[in-house]
């Protein structure tokens, strides 16, 4: 299956699971707790306080050589939205990926998704744990605070 199918498949529609393909084409399904959703909201809440231009949004779909990833929230600069608004799946990363690990994710699919994101153009990956703690990357490299939003909190309250 390519991506397009599976979001035109009207038996994978309303799932309450996040859905990513491998590089067979195979789905990968991962139910997200409570928990995650509500560190997804408050980084996208700090990142559109911090960011007056650009866009922020939740599950992006990435394209890249291990089939399609879905960060679980992104920022966009107005040319990278304008170049990707067409598309079914991002053929470019967004400049900034985060991750909100899951008990399931391992330390393995985690670096994975790192050097994918990287290796499709974005200039910063987040991660984020169940407490909150927000550890950055930069062509990866760990930082200790972001490059692109200097500002933004090492841990999220929750």
């Amino acid at each position: 299956m390519n991506w397009q199918q599976i979001c035109e498949d009207p038996n994978l529609q309303n799932l309450p699971y996040k859905i990513e393909l491998n590089e067979r084409g195979q789905i990968l399904m991962s139910p997200a707790k409570l928990n995650h959703a509500r560190l997804q909201g408050k980084i996208i809440k700090i990142l559109n306080q911090l960011m007056k231009e650009g866009e922020t949004f939740p599950e992006c779909a990435i394209f890249t050589r291990k089939g399609t990833k879905v960060a679980d929230v992104v920022w966009c600069s107005p040319e990278l939205c304008q170049k990707i608004n067409e598309e079914i799946e991002t053929s470019v990363a967004p400049e900034i990926c985060v991750e909100v690990i899951s008990p399931t994710n391992t330390a393995t699919e985690m670096d994975e998704k790192r050097i994918l994101y990287f290796e499709q153009g974005a200039q910063e990956v987040w991660m984020c744990d169940e407490l909150g703690n927000i550890t950055f990357f930069h062509q990866e490299n760990q930082m200790s605070d972001s490059l692109i939003v200097p500002n933004f909190p090492g841990k999220i309250k929750i």
